[in-house]
């Protein structure tokens, strides 16, 4: 009986891998490979990720710097979000030519639309580079003075290191400056849209749906990587070719259930799961509501708008979708931190950080820890929070302060450098607001200002107001700016911009736009960002020495690296979840979910008279499961923002799934990770190619694709099923 017992809880602890964690994808032999066996998968690592032979990584490039994506064709066909392709298919639509709303597929090659500026970027490999990092630095104890040592250091060796001419050698920390990994890159600068669902489907839910399960929304785009003819990147050229690729994934047509393997491969932004009590304090309390209230406001000024008036929602789609996510998110995140109570079992873990530190005789070196971080966190709070206001209300929601704060650098830049340097910048400003212009609207812009400057004006420390501000009538304010700036337009920017560096600089401090925002930007160089600034060298020297002290005193556990926009594997099961008493949510939606939440011509929730038509006839094809057909399935693999896009992989390596959201009260997974709760939200590939195929009539992409019955080891082509 002992010894049954003993087997069954050894079976126990090798069953119930870890879920949670972002693992670079070159260090998963070991403990990783064994948990990932554990929960299912039946590849190897090597399969993952090889230097000397194709492997899944190579068919999974950085798409545009901020989303993920994958290669699905011997063609160089790759497939994203749609929300992570919505400024292309945007840049592309007019009022007469509406792509956002009628969708978008080219049935031949010549047909795909070229996107200047965009960009996807494959990682050749990934080396560890810490010793060469780090030399030199360890006699250093000016915190400044040592990370200019490292930034040098990695110019060095960035510059240094073996790489093929057309490659580029990227060096990235990780453990908060404890490692340094190099990524040897490949990125390719023609990148065209193949294809884009219709708004009502590609964005099907919208804002009210964005961050919350259950999801019905089929957020998928399709690209093509074009190169030379030698196969490597090149600027756009009718000249240019399809892209060959090392690898591209084959596609599963044989679905998923709860508890299969997930394997999420990917680019995830930023988190920071390793924060001390105080600073989740600081998120939950005063930085996350000062953002959100900003955002509330300028997002029902400009929903408004858009909603009255198609030209106007067409032209801030886009940064309106942008603007929302986090916003979203942000409450979201909040929500979920008081709910998981993160700050107390922070504070509970920090009790026994400290009681290790005893025990292992560490006082000298990180005994203080936890006490400065209080006091520096302290300290901190009044200019984080005047930080954030200066960012969401001058730099990101309010367009003509945004404008006129890179003509405020614009006449900094002439003070210190003078008049060529200025001529420069101020020819590049010209030709590239020319673009910024398209998509800006006065009346709009002075509505969100109005909300946001009488923010400003009541909820800001008097101490970081400008004296211009202080009991000021928002709405006369607003209208006196507008009316007088010449930041207005487009043609009227480019006459203040006119004349040499003195004309230019007199004129500009003679608007009322431009002399706003000057008040503004000054007093946050001279009082904001320096003392912000100071303090958070130090919170970042802190959070190095505890993360070097996490390291050094779990070695019985498993830490992983926070996301820093480099290459990551995600494992975990497809998974329902319990979200709150009584609430039990299956992991997998229906196309019949869309028909309940139909509302004819709807904003968010109506559904292309095509598909109503297929779903009527349950006119699936072959990617129907049991008479419906799957949209969506939820998992536990721990993303982020920068996952949008990323492959969905089943245990044998083939895509069943696009990632694109989380659900919203595990959107604080950024910070707190709770395998009860936090889950990532996938479109299922089957829907996917159910669009492509039977509403989009696109089988001139289908036929690229490799589609397989793996569970049944077949592969269909061209609806032929061979014997693998």
């Amino acid at each position: 009986m002992k010894f049954l017992k003993l087997f069954l809880l050894l079976f126990v602890l090798q069953t119930q891998a870890q879920q949670g964690g972002m693992w670079i994808p070159s260090l998963l032999k070991g403990m990783n490979e064994t948990e990932m066996k554990n929960l299912g998968m039946k590849m190897s690592v090597k399969d993952i990720y090889d230097v000397n032979t194709s492997s899944i990584k190579d068919a999974v490039p950085h798409f545009n710097g901020g989303c993920t994506s994958e290669v699905i064709s011997p063609k160089g066909l790759i497939l994203t979000n749609h929300h992570c392709g919505y400024s292309q298919i945007q840049s592309h639509s007019t009022v007469e030519n509406d792509y956002l709303t009628n969708g978008f597929w080219a049935y031949k090659t010549e047909d795909e639309l070229p996107n200047e500026g965009l960009t996807v970027t494959f990682i050749v490999k990934i080396e560890d580079v810490t010793t060469a990092v780090l030399n030199g630095t360890a006699t250093l104890t000016n915190e400044a003075e040592k990370q200019k040592k490292i930034q040098e250091n990695i110019s060095t060796l960035s510059a240094t290191l073996s790489k093929e001419n057309w490659q580029e050698n990227k060096i990235r920390t990780f453990y908060e400056g404890n490692q340094y990994m190099l990524f040897v890159t490949e990125t390719f600068n023609d990148v065209r849209l193949v294809g884009a669902p219709p708004t009502s489907i590609g964005k099907f839910g919208s804002d009210t749906d964005n961050w919350v399960w259950p999801r019905h929304t089929g957020d998928f785009s399709l690209f093509r990587i074009y190169a030379d003819k030698n196969n490597r990147p090149a600027k756009y050229s009718k000249d240019n070719i399809p892209y060959t690729p090392k690898h591209f994934l084959p596609i599963s047509l044989d679905g998923i259930a709860e508890d299969d393997f997930s394997l999420v491969f990917g680019y995830p932004g930023k988190t920071n799961e390793y924060l001390p009590a105080v600073a989740i304090e600081q998120i939950v309390n005063e930085l996350n509501p000062a953002k959100i209230e900003i955002r509330d406001r300028a997002l029902k000024v400009t929903d408004g708008f858009m909603r009255k008036d198609n030209a106007i929602k067409i032209q801030y789609a886009s940064k309106y979708a942008s603007i929302a996510n986090y916003w979203k998110k942000w409450i979201g995140e909040t929500q979920g931190l008081k709910k998981s109570n993160a700050v107390a079992v922070k504070r509970d873990a920090e009790k026994l950080f400290q009681q290790k530190i005893i025990k292992a005789g560490k006082e000298k070196e990180y005994g203080t820890l936890l006490a400065d971080f209080e006091k520096n966190y302290t300290a901190i709070a009044p200019y984080a929070v005047a930080r954030d206001y200066f960012m969401e209300i001058v730099l990101r929601n309010t367009e003509m302060l945004s404008t006129g704060y890179k003509l405020y650098q614009l006449e900094q830049l002439y003070n210190v450098r003078g008049e060529q340097a200025f001529n420069d910048r101020r020819n590049n400003l010209v030709t590239g607001l020319a673009d910024f212009y398209k998509n800006f609207n006065a009346v709009v812009d002075e509505k969100v200002f109005e909300q946001l400057i009488e923010l400003c004006a009541t909820k800001s420390s008097k101490q970081f107001l400008p004296q211009s501000l202080n009991n000021v009538n928002a709405k006369n304010l607003a209208s006196d700016v507008y009316s007088k700036s010449k930041l207005r337009s487009y043609d009227t920017l480019k006459q203040l911009l006119s004349g040499d560096a003195k004309t230019v600089i007199t004129n500009l401090n003679a608007d009322p736009g431009f002399t706003l925002v000057k008040e503004l930007g000054e007093i946050y160089a001279k009082e904001i960002a320096p003392k912000y600034d100071e303090i958070n060298l130090n919170i970042t020297a802190l959070q190095r020495t505890y993360m070097k002290a996490q390291l050094e005193l779990n070695t019985d556990s498993r830490i992983f690296p926070d996301a820093n926009s480099t290459l990551r594997v995600t494992y975990g099961k497809v998974k329902g979840y319990e979200p709150k008493d009584a609430t039990i949510y299956s992991p997998v939606t229906y196309l019949d979910g869309v028909m309940e939440k139909y509302v004819p011509g709807d904003y968010e929730f109506d559904v292309p008279a095509k598909l109503i038509d297929l779903y009527n006839a349950k006119d699936y094809g072959p990617y129907g499961e049991n008479g419906k057909m799957p949209v969506c399935f939820i998992g536990t693999n721990h993303t982020t923002g920068g996952n949008s896009g990323s492959p969905a992989i089943d245990a044998y390596g083939n895509l069943v799934g696009l990632n694109f959201d989380r659900v919203w009260e595990g959107t604080m997974s950024d910070i707190y990770y709770d395998p009860s709760i936090c889950r990532n939200i996938m479109v299922d590939i089957r829907y996917v190619l159910f669009i492509m195929d039977k509403y989009a009539g696109a089988q001139n992409l289908i036929n690229e694709l490799k589609l397989v019955h793996s569970k049944k080891k077949k592969t269909v082509k061209n609806n032929n099923v061979k014997q693998l």
